[in-house]
C-alpha cells in the first residue's frame, strides 16, 4: 500500500475521534497528516514525512488551535438595557425607604424603593441596584 494512503487513513481516523471529543487536538494531527500524505506524493521518503507531519503538528497545534478555540468558545455577555443597571452604584438623591424616593443612577434621576422595605437611604448616602422593576431602581445600601 503506498504511503501516501496510510496518511490519509490516518487522518480519517484522526477526525472520527476529533467529532467524538470536540478538543481540537485530534484535528491539528489530521491536518498534519495530510501535510504527511503529501509529501509521500512528492516521492519523499518516510523519515522526512515523519519529520514533515511533527513540524505540521507542532505548527497547527500551537498556531492555529488557539486562534480556533479563541473563536469558538462565546464571548463574555453583553448586558444591555435595564439589566445594564443592575450592580452600579446610584447617589440618594431624595430619602429612599420602602414607599420610594429617588437616585441618581448613570447621570438619570430614577425612582427608587429600598430593599428590605424597612431600609432608609439619606440624601448622599451610596446604594447598590438589586434590579429594576418597571421604571423603579430597587436599591440596597452600599457596602464595598
Amino acid at each position: 500500500m503506498a504511503d501516501w494512503v496510510i496518511w490519509v487513513v490516518v487522518a480519517g481516523a484522526l477526525l472520527v475521534g476529533e467529532v467524538l471529543t470536540l478538543d481540537l487536538i485530534l484535528v491539528m494531527l489530521s491536518l498534519a497528516a495530510l501535510v504527511g500524505a503529501g509529501v509521500a506524493l512528492l516521492g519523499a521518503d518516510a523519515v522526512w514525512q515523519i519529520l514533515a507531519f511533527a513540524v505540521a503538528a507542532g505548527g497547527f497545534g500551537f498556531g492555529l488551535r488557539p486562534v480556533a478555540r479563541r473563536h469558538l468558545q462565546p464571548g463574555p455577555q453583553l448586558r444591555t438595557g435595564v439589566a445594564a443597571l443592575v450592580g452600579e452604584r446610584a447617589l440618594v438623591v431624595e430619602r429612599v425607604d420602602g414607599l420610594g424616593g429617588r437616585v441618581k443612577l448613570r447621570g438619570e434621576i430614577w425612582s427608587a424603593r429600598s430593599y428590605p422595605s424597612s431600609l432608609v437611604l439619606d440624601p448622599g448616602e451610596q446604594a447598590r441596584v438589586l434590579r429594576i422593576d418597571g421604571a423603579t431602581a430597587i436599591v440596597h445600601k452600599f457596602e464595598l
